[in-house]
C-alpha cells in the first residue's frame, strides 16, 4: 500500500499535472504547490496594486487557507482557479485596508529588461510606458481578465475567479487586446 493510500490523501490533479510527482502528505502537497505557484500569485497580487511585501503576506495567507481547505477534505478540483480567487479576494481586502492611493507599480517589479543596450533600453521604456498607459486606461474588469490570462488561467477559471460569465471573459479579453494593439499603432 502506498503512502498516499495510508494517509488517505491523494495528490491534487494540479500537482500531478504540473510536477509529474506524486505527493504523499498534505504538508508536502501544499509546499509543492507553494514552490510552483508562489511567484505567479505574488505577481498577480502586485498587479492588483499591492507592494511586494504585502503581496508576499497575501500569498502566505493563501497557502494557509489552502492547507485548511485541504485539511478539511474539501474539493481539490480546479485548485489553480481556487488559489487565484483567494489571492484576488485577499489582495483586494488588503488594498482597501491600507487605502493605497498610488496603485501604479514600478515596471521593475513586474519585469526585468535584461542586458539591453542604451537605445534598446530607451525603446523598451517608451513602449512599456505606452502599453502601461493603455492598460491602465482599461476598465478594471478588463485589466483583471488580462492579468489572470497572463498567469495562464483558462477562460473558465477567469470567469470563476472574477464571478463573471464565460462570454464576458472572452469579450473583455478581445476588447482589451484590440485596445493594446491600437496603442502600438497596429490595426
Amino acid at each position: 500500500m502506498s503512502n498516499a493510500s495510508q494517509s488517505g490523501i491523494e495528490a491534487s490533479p494540479l500537482v500531478r499535472l504540473e510536477t509529474g510527482v506524486k505527493v504523499y502528505s498534505l504538508e508536502e502537497e501544499v509546499l509543492c504547490l507553494h514552490d510552483h505557484l508562489r511567484a505567479r500569485l505574488i505577481r498577480y497580487a502586485v498587479s492588483l496594486g499591492l507592494k511586494s511585501h504585502d503581496a508576499e503576506d497575501v500569498v502566505q495567507e493563501v497557502f494557509l487557507a489552502l492547507f485548511r481547505h485541504l485539511q478539511s477534505k474539501r474539493s481539490c478540483s480546479n485548485l489553480l482557479g481556487w488559489l487565484f480567487r483567494v489571492a484576488h479576494n485577499l489582495a483586494l481586502k488588503r488594498r482597501v485596508r491600507y487605502s493605497l492611493e498610488d496603485q501604479t507599480v514600478a515596471g521593475e517589479e513586474l519585469c526585468t529588461m535584461g542586458d539591453l543596450g542604451p537605445e534598446e533600453s530607451i525603446l523598451f521604456g517608451e513602449r512599456h510606458l505606452r502599453l502601461r498607459r493603455a492598460f491602465e486606461a482599461l476598465p478594471e474588469a478588463d485589466r483583471l481578465c488580462l492579468q489572470l490570462r497572463s498567469e495562464g488561467l483558462k477562460y473558465r477559471e477567469i470567469a470563476k475567479v472574477l464571478g463573471i460569465s464565460l462570454g464576458n471573459v472572452a469579450n473583455s479579453l478581445g476588447r482589451s487586446l484590440d485596445r493594446l494593439r491600437r496603442s502600438e499603432g497596429e490595426r
